[in-house]
């Protein structure tokens, strides 16, 4: 292998750990060390490829944007959910969900832009599928926010599963029923009717 394709190999190798760490214990708690060994290379190396904690964490950031807005569209093609096998989507999308939520609660503009876009693609995804919620806007803002809930609250929807949902199997577990969430009424039509006229 030559020395540029190496540096771009460490480089990804050094991104993917940070994410993983960053996920796990947040900005202040993983180390460029700790990202180092994890990596399996030097700290120097990390510091060659991105300078700063800071500026590992904000390639992180844009790195996680792009590639779940990348698997996003992939899901969505065609209104296909046929991608939603979490055997192939686990390993992909769990590490960048919560290192995504993590950085969030860390304060990353990134992240939180990442946010508002899912808000726009939910409020466009009710108007193609011809969903017409009174207040659009706080129906997506809501979709959104419940999906990610679930990370933000990983240990403690585990513990009522009594299943670690960042296993494949929680992680399906979950996801079906996020799935049945979102297509199962919860209320009746009288009972919307009702809250209507009060």
């Amino acid at each position: 292998m030559d020395r540029a394709a190496e540096d771009l190999t460490a480089r990804a190798r050094i991104r993917d750990a940070a994410i993983r760490l960053f996920g796990e214990r947040g900005i202040e708690g993983a180390s460029i060390r700790d990202i180092a060994a994890e990596a399996g290379v030097s700290s120097g190396l990390v510091r060659h490829h991105f300078g700063s904690k800071e500026a590992l964490r904000d390639a992180c950031d844009h790195y996680a944007k792009d590639r779940m807005i990348q698997i996003g569209a992939e899901l969505t093609q065609n209104g296909d959910l046929t991608g939603l096998d979490p055997l192939t989507l686990h390993p992909i999308a769990f590490p960048l969900q919560l290192y995504i939520v993590r950085s969030m609660m860390d304060g990353s503009e990134t992240a939180t832009a990442l946010f508002l876009e899912g808000v726009d693609a939910v409020e466009d995804w009710t108007v193609s599928y011809g969903i017409n919620p009174k207040d659009r806007r706080g129906y997506a803002a809501a979709l959104a926010a419940i999906k990610l809930s679930v990370f933000i609250l990983r240990d403690q929807v585990s513990k009522a599963l009594g299943e670690d949902i960042t296993t494949l199997e929680g992680y399906n577990r979950i996801g079906q029923a996020l799935m049945e969430v979102f297509t199962i009424p919860l209320l009746t039509p009288e009972q919307i009717r009702r809250s209507e006229e009060k």
